[in-house]
């Protein structure tokens, strides 16, 4: 289950944030019973949040939370229920980076969001390999709820 919770001025269409959410998750075969919550914050709660949990300043676009460190499962074995954790993102810095990379808001939060949700499931971007990695999965779940919408 997906709660999709909006603390912004920002027109968020909680329905298609929470059916992206349901597409990458049975992608990934994750059950479907796991709850996720997602979360649009303003700017001064998300740096709050970068500074305490990663000691770097200012907001950023979106930080993911685990819960019970669910990993990805198989079409024989489905990652178990549970908590996979929180999302949170900043609708401002996202704002910022839709403009700089000529798309829309939407686009830039759905892209936040599949981003948030493979960190959830314990994808990283630390290393190249593991950048490129991640990057590919997530373009390509994009571009496939995208297209199947």
């Amino acid at each position: 289950m997906t709660e999709v919770i909006n603390e912004t001025d920002f027109d968020i269409d909680g329905e298609e944030f929470a059916a992206l959410a349901e597409y990458v998750l049975n992608a990934m075969h994750v059950a479907t019973d796991v709850e996720l919550n997602i979360l649009f914050i303003d700017p001064e709660p998300m740096e709050d949040l970068h500074v305490r949990w990663l000691d770097l300043p200012g907001p950023t676009d979106v930080m993911s939370f685990p819960m019970d460190e669910l990993r990805p499962g198989t079409p024989d074995h489905p990652t178990e229920s549970g908590t996979l954790g929180d999302i949170c993102i900043c609708p401002q810095v996202a704002q910022k980076q839709a403009i700089d990379a000529g798309h829309s808001i939407v686009d830039e939060m759905l892209l936040l969001t599949t981003h948030g949700i493979l960190h959830l499931l314990g994808y990283d971007h630390a290393e190249e390999e593991e950048r490129a990695v991640m990057f590919a999965l997530q373009r390509q779940l994009l571009l496939t709820f995208l297209a199947s919408r």
